[in-house]
């Protein structure tokens, strides 16, 4: 078994806090959660609604997941916050299934918060597998 491999990746959203976008364990990659900040400017509001908040959320892990070689094809567990469960669930689905296809959906948690950093409406993670 390999030390794991820290990455930090330029065309990914600068962490709001001391982490790194990903860790690889030999074919293990584990994303840290993105919220919805723009890779571009980071002191740029997020977008509104949970809808918008999602979509961003997605394509911010897409980026980590290009910078891995990697694409969604390859995510094998996901995890969504939400600050508004009731309210965003259904919508925030809607949005997050347009990334998966139907032969490749990852597990998956989705956890009611009470707050996320930068005051986000969700945050995904998730845990990737290279391919053999």
């Amino acid at each position: 078994m390999a030390g794991p491999v820290f990455h930090l990746f330029n065309q990914a959203p600068s962490p709001v806090a001391p982490y790194s976008h990903a860790v690889e364990v030999d074919d293990w990659c584990l994303i840290t959660g993105q919220l919805a900040t723009d890779p571009d400017d980071d002191a740029r509001p997020l977008p509104d609604g949970v809808e918008a908040q999602t979509r961003r959320t997605m394509e911010n892990l897409r980026l980590v997941l290009e910078g891995l070689g990697l694409d969604f094809s390859h995510v094998v567990s996901a995890r969504v916050f939400l600050t508004e469960f009731e309210r965003d669930y259904d919508a925030m689905n809607a949005v997050y299934a347009e990334y998966f296809g139907a032969e490749t959906r990852p597990t998956r948690t989705c956890i009611g918060v009470t707050g996320l950093a930068r005051k986000a409406l969700v945050e995904i993670d998730c845990i990737a597998l290279r391919p053999r």
